[in-house]
Order: structure tokens, then C-alpha cells, then sequence
């Protein structure tokens, strides 16, 4: 069972690469990484509802890049 979801994560991983890993999957990223405040605060003053959503944007952002990393 163990070995059988590792086998699945390790194909996903792959896919995430082969995604990503193109010219038009890197200018997604390129894109991605901008519009999902991926290098600036997502702190907005008085209003955590709007924080935690532009939070939830930035950690989606940081799966992605965090799978096409991985060995």
C-alpha cells in the first residue's frame, strides 16, 4: 500500500515537471508568481478575511513550485 502511493506521488511529481517544465508552463509560473504575491506580503491591514485568502492563492503557488523542485 505504502509502496503503491509513493509509486502515484512519485508520477505526479513527473507530471508537475513535464507541466511546468515547458515554455509555456514556465511563463505560467513567470505569472503566477506575480499575481499570487508569491514574493511580497499577503498581510492586508484590518481585514484577515482578505489576508487568508490572498494566503490561500500564495501557498498554492509554493505546492507548485515546491513539486517541480523535488528530486
Amino acid at each position: 500500500m505504502k509502496q503503491q502511493i509513493n509509486s502515484k506521488l512519485q508520477k505526479l511529481i513527473k507530471d508537475y515537471k513535464i507541466c511546468f517544465g515547458t515554455d509555456e508552463g514556465k511563463r505560467i509560473l513567470e505569472d503566477l508568481s506575480k499575481r499570487c504575491h508569491e514574493f511580497v506580503t499577503t498581510h492586508a491591514k484590518e481585514n484577515s478575511h482578505e489576508t487568508a485568502f490572498l494566503e490561500g492563492q500564495r501557498s498554492v503557488l509554493i505546492f507548485i513550485k515546491n513539486m517541480i523542485n523535488k528530486e
